[in-house]
């Protein structure tokens, strides 16, 4: 295992800058802000570590890509920021996301709560659901692991189409897996920053879908022309699980937060760390880490205590009922599901320090 420790300077300089425009800025923040931020350059802090490397494979080590501090980030001319008439993210659901109707409706609705929460003054905006037929997208079945496979790109055009007005992003997500163009073997997703779109898919969260038992192999593609798209009909969907929701939460705001600008971050373990695998995304915390957190109070203007607060509220909303249960059997009937957020314990406990740094 290789440890990226950053020299407190360069972990002071990536966050405050050495521009006394940004300095000024930085000096402007909350007492209790500029107190947690502060945290980024602590050697002893417990709530930031360092990022650490457990393979060749993971992504800084097989992807080099330029660092990108507080000050290149605010420098960026092709940055998107939100607008006061596109402060919109809008949610397009396409195909089912559970394996009753209401099921996919309950899981939209905690993805889009969270996403409520993390992008904090933003609104959140959910789209009809849309059977993959509408999108005219193509597909296939992957010949390595005969499991049903839909075009990126095709459903990047369908969103770009469909982008509200008032939209800062428009973003689709699916449990269909994915493919980027004929020679790639999948992709967990795609976005066009430049277009303010970007599709997602969580099929691979589930906790069956490498294993030999998996039920959504597709033995032989039956396709009688490029609009048959029967074979979506009752496709197979994963058990809608406590940790299937946080790695859906985990992959939507990373994504999200590169339609900011924010590019992948190599200062501490942080939730823009890039990810080649589930192992690595697993790793990955749910939070921002300083410098990536001042990058997206940049961008949206929230304060970190509400933002903090908000994220409380939606793990303690609607998590009545059986602990640990999740909605396998629930029957159609049945709403109010309880939210499987046994798996967000740790961030929750992560978030009330830092209130409790925020608010001495």
């Amino acid at each position: 295992m290789q440890i990226i420790r950053h020299s407190e300077q360069t972990l002071k300089t990536a966050l405050i800058s050495k521009n006394p425009v940004l300095v000024s800025q930085y000096e402007k923040l909350d007492a209790g802000e500029q107190r947690l931020m502060n945290e980024a350059f602590q050697p002893a802090s417990d709530l930031f570590g360092p990022i650490t490397l457990h393979s060749p494979s993971d992504w800084i080590t097989s992807h080099p890509e330029a660092p990108q501090d507080f000050e290149q980030f605010f420098s960026d001319p092709y940055r998107k920021t939100p607008s006061p008439d596109k402060r919109s993210i809008y949610i397009q659901a396409i195909g089912s996301l559970g394996n009753t109707r209401i099921i996919s409706e309950e899981y939209i609705k905690w993805l889009t709560g969270y996403c409520k929460a993390y992008f904090y003054g933003l609104r959140v905006k959910l789209l009809e659901p849309v059977p993959v037929s509408a999108t005219r997208c193509s597909f296939r079945v992957n010949e390595n692991t005969q499991n049903l496979q839909i075009h990126a790109g095709d459903i990047l055009k369908f969103l770009k189409k469909k982008k509200p007005e008032d939209a800062f992003c428009i973003v689709g997500i699916t449990m269909i897996d994915l493919y980027p163009r004929d020679s790639w073997n999948f992709v967990f997703g795609q976005a066009s920053l430049t277009d303010g779109v970007g599709i997602f898919s969580f099929a691979r969260y589930g906790s069956d879908f490498y294993s030999m038992r998996y039920e959504g192999k597709v033995k032989k593609l039956k396709k009688t022309s490029s609009s048959d798209y029967s074979i979506f009909n009752n496709y197979y969907i994963p058990e809608i699980t406590s940790v299937l929701l946080l790695r859906s939460c985990k992959t939507l705001t990373h994504e999200i937060g590169h339609i900011f600008g924010l590019r992948h971050c190599q200062w501490l373990a942080c939730l823009m760390q890039g990810s080649n695998h589930l192992e690595e995304a697993d790793r990955r915390p749910l939070n921002l880490c300083p410098i990536c957190l001042r990058k997206l109070q940049c961008a949206v203007g929230f304060s970190i205590v509400e933002r903090y607060k908000a994220l409380v509220r939606w793990i303690d909303d609607e998590s009545s009922g059986t602990p640990g249960a999740t909605p396998e059997h629930s029957r159609e009937g049945n709403g109010n599901l309880p939210k499987p957020v046994e798996a967000f314990k740790e961030w929750k406990e992560w978030i009330i320090k830092c209130l409790a740094v925020l608010q001495i």
